[in-house]
């Protein structure tokens, strides 16, 4: 079975995608062009990716005493992904980029993703690239983030400690001005780090010549001690091999040194680290102590890194959506080959006849549904944030701003949402192989333990909620929210003109009734403690509202009163499934949002 029919509706039928070239800076693609990136992407998918699935799962990373040895799957498939051009596809045309939209090259990263999500490691590595063409200096960007487009180098984010996990406030590392000339060097001011970071994927391994790691890390004040909280928090770049100011490599190791391996449930085909910084195991020009180069301003780290840290959540989300997706495809597939048992008639069930495929049972059907109202929905939402990118970047003022604020608001969804109901899907897919599926003989038990990650990283849930209800949809005078209200109000509009959408639109309107209650619930007595309490909750019917909205968005993209496909009559189902079984759950968790139950706050410890 494959995504491209999927793919093909949403960027098309649905977004538009072909309107985007008539802007000056796609004007020299076309929907032929799009279609050839696709087409690309998804035979290197198919090739380089797909089959060795398997192979990175059961061939973990591991560490000889000089460095860590990757399956040679990977080296071959990160090779082709670097020669496609694909990280740098957004990218200006003079630094080597096909200045593809965001959107397009969102739909082509997912085949990667679908294929084999952890041999597809490389968002970090944009993600770096991008927070320095947008953070860096002239030279930083020409040495570091276009070595990182071209793929002769790669990157990482290097936020959490041992002590410290999700924490930022609690950073420890430390950066010290590196000598009396260390403002003179031409790749920004020159810092000794020392520190130790955590969950660092990507950290060590012999893809790339080089890795340049994106590090937080503490200036100390006068006094020499450092700032509590997030504001004393500043961003370097700590490459892994000292550069030239011309891009070569001197080939001397900076202090960087793994400290080991961590061993996961799911990608186990990414290196996931811990890192020593300044250790002195690498000491350079005879002291102890990394050699890493400002990014911005001191102090200003966390919101440099901030760029990098949305970027990837999105990419979660996707990589979620497709692990989702992947494990629907596998689950159908087996559905409609697997004969058991016999249906009910009006006289019960005849056992001479014979067996069906369990995909003619309701109860399969429910779960298989079920998949693909969470799969698709979620592809149909990331692609949608994909397209704000586009006009934030691309739009008129008006347009850029309204996609600025959106994205804000839609970001903790974007990661959330697929985070939690993809890995559902995950579990349905387990469920309708039964015995078969809890096995290592067939793929879907990987795809699960692939998608348990993406709860976790990158923010967890707990943090994605805090953000939402304690900062997005209160910021600029709950502006973003007022918008995305305002885009709901428009769709539910137009379904209530189309006599087969009116009553899911009646359910999406009473549905923002809830979620708007229970923002202005949830805030009424103005204290955070109490508000943000049964944070989950709120962001699960917020995720759910806007899933239902998206749903309907494509449900007025597919043809009204003609005879429909199975694509279409597909479609159609999954919108049904959505409304009639998923957004009726709203009303409990917003419920307790809205009177801010204190049930867990106030559940003493010792009680457990």
């Amino acid at each position: 079975m494959s995504l491209r029919p999927t793919l093909d509706f949403l960027l098309y039928d649905w977004l538009k995608a072909q309107a985007l070239t008539s802007r000056p800076r796609f004007a020299d693609h076309s929907r032929e062009t799009f279609d050839a990136v696709l087409d690309t992407c998804e035979r290197i998918a198919r090739w380089k990716y797909a089959p060795f699935n398997r192979t990175v799962d059961t061939e973990e990373p591991r560490w000889d005493g000089e460095r860590v040895i990757l399956p040679q799957a990977t080296h071959e498939a990160h090779k082709a992904f670097a020669q496609s051009g694909m990280l740098s596809a957004a990218q200006d045309h003079d630094i080597g980029g096909m200045q593809l939209p965001y959107l397009v090259e969102a739909a082509a990263h997912s085949f990667f993703s679908m294929a084999s999500v952890s041999i597809n490691s490389s968002m970090l590595t944009v993600a770096n690239a991008n927070l320095l063409q947008t953070h860096g200096t002239d030279m930083q960007k020409q040495v570091f983030a276009h070595n990182e487009f071209s793929g002769r180098w790669s990157g990482t984010m290097c936020l959490s400690e041992p002590q410290a996990g999700s924490s930022l406030s609690d950073i420890i590392t430390r950066a010290l001005p590196d000598g009396e000339g260390f403002e003179g060097d031409p790749l920004g001011p020159r810092y000794r780090i020392t520190g130790n970071k955590m969950w660092i994927s990507s950290g060590e391994h012999e893809l790339t010549e080089n890795i340049i790691h994106l590090v937080l890390a503490k200036i100390p004040g006068p006094d020499g001690k450092l700032i509590a909280g997030t504001r004393g928090i500043s961003l370097f770049i700590v490459p892994k091999k000292l550069v030239d100011a011309d891009g070569s490599l001197t080939q001397e190791r900076n202090d960087v040194a793994l400290a080991g391996l961590n061993h996961k449930l799911g990608w186990r085909g990414t290196t996931n680290t811990l890192l020593n910084f300044g250790e002195g195991r690498f000491p350079v020009r005879g002291q102890a102590g990394a050699i890493g180069y400002l990014v911005g301003r001191p102090h200003e780290g966390l919101r440099c890194m901030f760029h990098m840290m949305n970027e990837a959540r999105i990419a979660i989300g996707m990589a979620a959506t497709m692990l989702g997706m992947a494990g629907y495809h596998a689950s159908l597939d087996y559905a409609r080959n697997r004969p058991q048992g016999r249906l009910a008639g009006p006289s019960g069930k005849d056992a001479s006849s014979p067996q069906v495929r369990i995909i003619e049972h309701a109860d399969v059907k429910r779960m298989l549904l079920a998949q693909k109202s969470y799969c698709e929905g979620a592809l149909a939402l990331m692609l949608y944030c994909a397209r704000l990118v586009d006009e934030q970047h691309t739009g008129d003022a008006q347009q850029a701003d309204d996609a600025r604020l959106l994205l804000e608001v839609l970001t903790p969804i974007a990661k959330s949402w697929p985070s939690e109901w993809c890995l559902e899907a995950n579990s349905l897919a387990i469920q309708v192989h039964g015995g078969y599926g809890y096995t290592r003989d067939y793929p879907v038990e990987q795809y699960w333990r692939d998608n348990r990650l993406n709860m976790i990283h990158e923010g967890t849930h707990g943090i994605q909620a805090a953000d939402l209800l304690g900062r997005k949809v209160l910021m600029e005078d709950g502006r973003g929210l007022q918008l995305l209200a305002g885009r709901i109000e428009a769709c539910v509009a137009r379904a209530l003109q189309v006599p087969a959408l009116a009553g899911h639109a009646d359910a999406l309107a009473q549905a923002l009734v809830q979620v708007r209650d229970a923002t202005r619930n949830a805030w009424s007595t103005g204290n955070p403690a109490e508000a943000l309490a049964n944070a989950v909750p709120y962001m699960q019917g917020f995720g759910h509202m806007v899933l239902a909205w998206i749903w309907l968005e494509v449900s007025l993209a597919l043809p009204q009163g003609a005879a429909s496909t199975p694509a279409e009559l597909g479609r159609q189902s999954a919108a049904r499934y959505f409304f009639a079984y998923e957004l009726p759950k709203i009303g409990a968790w917003l419920q307790v949002a809205s009177s801010r139950d204190a049930t867990c706050a106030q559940m003493s410890p010792e009680a457990f």
